[in-house]
Order: C-alpha cells, then structure tokens, then sequence
C-alpha cells in the first residue's frame, strides 16, 4: 500500500494548479454554431425589425419579417423584450411613417396589438410613445386606411386599452377624439370592423372584478417582483374601464350608435352587406346591452326604449327563441333586459 502511494505521488501532475485553462478554439464558425444550436428569438427579433425598417428591401420581404415577428412575440417574454431590445420606436414609425406601404402597417398593427394582449407591461411600455393618436387615425375609412388595416387598428387598440383604464381615459383627449371615432367605426363600411368595434366597446364596460383601493395595494401586502403583470399587482384599480367608458357612453353618443346599429340597418357598404341582417352583430350589441343594462346597472333614455322594445318585440314575434338561440341570453337575463327595456 505505502509503495503504491508513494507511486501516485511521483506520477501526478501539478499542470492542473500551474497551467491556465486551454484557450478556447478559435476556428469555430459563429454560423456552424448557430445552424446547430439555432438563433435565439432575442437575435431573431433583432434580424426581423432590421429587415422590416430596411426600405431597400421589396414589401413582400418586409412583410415576411414582420408576420414571423408577430409569431415570436405570441410568447408573452419575447412580446417583453420589445421594450428591452428598443423595438417599440422602430415599430411606432412603421405605422407612422409616410413611406410606409399600407401592407407593412398593416403587418405592423398586427405586430403591435399581439404584443400588447393581456400584458401590462408592454401596454405601459407602448404608452409611452403616446400611441392613440396614431391608432385612432386609422379608424377614418380612406384610400390609405384599408378594412384590413382598420380591423388591424382596433385589434392594437384593444390590446392597449383592455383592463388599462388611464389609456382608456385617454381617449377623451381633443387630439385623439377615441370615443367619436369608435362610434363612427360602428357604421363603418366594413361590417368585419363593426363586429370589432362593437366587441372591444362591450368589454371595455365590464366591471372591474377588483375592490381594492389606492391605500391597500397588493404591494403594501405582498412583494411585488418585475413581471409582465406586475403593475396591476401594484395597482389593481387599474384594470377599471367600466368607469371612464360608461361616463363616454353617455357623453359621445355611444349606446345612440349601438341602438341604432341594431334596430336601424344602415345603407350597404362596399361589401354589399347590412348590419341589422347579421347575427354576430345583433349577439354582440345585445351582449354590449346586457352588461351596460344589468351588470352596470345603467337605464336607457326614454329615445333608447322605444326604440329598442319596438325591435325586439318585433323580432320575438317573427323569432320566440331569438333572446336564448341568436343572442346568447339565459332567461333570467332576458327578462331582465326586457323589463329594464319597457320600464
């Protein structure tokens, strides 16, 4: 045993504690690695945003970078580095530049309204470049405001103002004049950007299911780490919408255009459609009238009564099931709605 120790000895090796470690190789191809181990989404992003700035490339190019863009950002950490990888400025002026072809902001809202989904953290991120003037600009149907790229506007302004109510509040502003151009939007010639109008007005006067105030945030309770939703943590009253459009409801004619949208059809648009005759829409405005009537707890103005009760008396007796089968309404909420209607 003592020979064998006293062998060990004089065969080890001290190059571990006197030699640096090797160099790392040099003759390595960065692109080798990358094929191997692919490109990581922050270096990906990175490559589709320079493509989409660069006009030297063709549209369709340009297009492509973005519509993989928006497929990476549908992961709501890669939608965060956005703000990390400064690419909130570039893809405001993609939808703000002159030079920008009508596809690419299209492609851009797209990109934009996916970001901002469900994500606190990217709304305040994007706020900061004071957006709404930009995205409600789109809602005027022109040569250069396609369907397709005022569909894509409201989905980035339902991204935005979803449980976001200081954006919400801000739509008052004289500059950005939200609310008049959503009720504008509801007679819109496309009847694919009605529906979504419709729809993003009826959630955002859903009531805020949180009771906390300002003195009892979840801070004070709990700590609060940097995460997607962390302001709302922080402040959960923020997620309150219900307060700002109800008070627009009544001031810019909102219920007005929702009532006459379904009890008055409006001319044909380009599309050669109707609104009064579309099912989706009706299910939409009734459901917009539910939560305005019975959640909020709101009355319609005598005008609205009338109106209403003669439609949907109308579309009882041609239809008995309307209320459960084309509009989505359990009993109890039917008549409820009714009452509130012939009150």
């Amino acid at each position: 045993m003592e020979s064998l120790l006293r062998w060990g000895i004089e065969n080890s090796s001290t190059d571990t504690y006197s030699n640096p470690a090797p160099a790392p190789r040099q003759d390595l191809d960065p692109a080798i690695i990358d094929m191997i181990l692919g490109k990581s989404d922050a270096d990906q992003m990175k490559e589709d945003i320079a493509v989409a700035q660069d006009e030297s490339q063709s549209e369709s190019v340009r297009v492509d970078a973005l519509d993989h863009l928006e497929m990476l950002i549908e992961q709501i950490d890669n939608a965060n580095n956005l703000e990390k990888l400064q690419m909130w400025t570039p893809l405001h002026n993609l939808i703000t530049s002159p030079s920008s072809a009508s596809e690419i902001k299209m492609q851009t809202l797209w990109v934009i309204g996916t970001a901002l989904q469900n994500n606190p953290a990217a709304q305040d991120a994007y706020a900061s470049h004071d957006p709404l003037p930009a995205l409600t600009s789109f809602l005027n149907p022109s040569p250069s405001s396609t369907s397709q790229i005022r569909s894509k506007a409201i989905y980035a302004l339902s991204g935005l103002l979803k449980h976001n109510g200081s954006a919400v509040a801000e739509l008052s502003r004289p500059d950005v004049e939200g609310w008049d151009k959503l009720r504008e939007a509801l007679q819109d010639p496309d009847l694919g950007v009605r529906r979504k109008a419709l729809f993003l007005l009826g959630t955002l006067i859903i009531p805020s299911t949180s009771t906390s105030s300002p003195n009892t945030t979840a801070s004070q309770r709990t700590p609060i780490h940097a995460n997607s939703h962390a302001a709302t943590l922080a402040n959960p009253t923020r997620t309150d919408t219900a307060s700002p459009a109800l008070q627009a409801f009544r001031t810019h004619g909102i219920l007005d255009a929702v009532v006459a949208g379904l009890t008055q059809p409006v001319p044909s648009g380009a599309d050669g459609d109707v609104v009064g005759s579309d099912a989706d829409f009706e299910e939409k405005g009734v459901g917009l009238l539910r939560t305005y009537a019975l959640a909020c707890n709101q009355d319609f103005s005598a005008s609205q009564k009338k109106a209403l009760r003669t439609w949907i008396e109308s579309e009882r007796r041609s239809d008995p099931g309307v209320a459960a089968e084309r509009w989505g309404l359990s009993s109890g909420e039917s008549e409820a709605l009714f009452q509130k209607v012939a009150a």
